[in-house]
């Protein structure tokens, strides 16, 4: 069993010196026990993640600065720096930077099960295909592009 460990984690930094490269954006972990993770994102324009699920996990983000585009359950919405995007466990979403400056993020997820060790597998890999595949024994399901 994980327990919450007290502290602070200052901004841009990752818990215990945690960070990921992850397909262009950074991850800085801020907290990691069983009922929750969450990690800071920094994502240059035109980073993304597709439209994935999360079937055993409800996650959470909110903006910190830029402007990030969501689709949430097949809706487009507008996240703007204060704003809050809350996604059930099974609803497919996914994000982008569309705008031209970088966007800063703080997510989590709830609760933690298997992302710490995705984002682990994954860090530093360039080919997405392999992060998809690695993705799905790490319970999160990437959508196949539309047709």
């Amino acid at each position: 069993m994980r327990e919450l460990n007290a502290g602070i984690t200052p901004p841009g930094e990752g818990d215990g010196g945690t960070v990921w490269n992850i397909l262009g954006q950074v991850y800085f972990m801020k907290e990691l026990c069983d009922s929750s993770f969450s990690f800071e994102t920094h994502g240059m324009p035109g980073t993304f993640v597709p439209p994935h699920i999360h079937p055993t996990q409800d996650e959470f983000i909110f903006l910190l600065d830029g402007k990030m585009d969501l689709t949430l359950d097949g809706q487009s919405h507008v996240l703007l720096p204060g704003g809050m995007a809350r996604m059930p466990r099974g609803m497919p979403h996914g994000y982008a930077n569309a705008g031209d400056r970088l966007v800063k993020a703080l997510f989590w997820v709830s609760p933690a099960r298997k992302l710490h060790e995705l984002f682990t597998r994954i860090h530093n890999l360039t080919d997405p295909a392999e992060v998809v595949r690695i993705s799905a024994t790490c319970e999160v399901d990437f959508l196949p592009p539309p047709a």
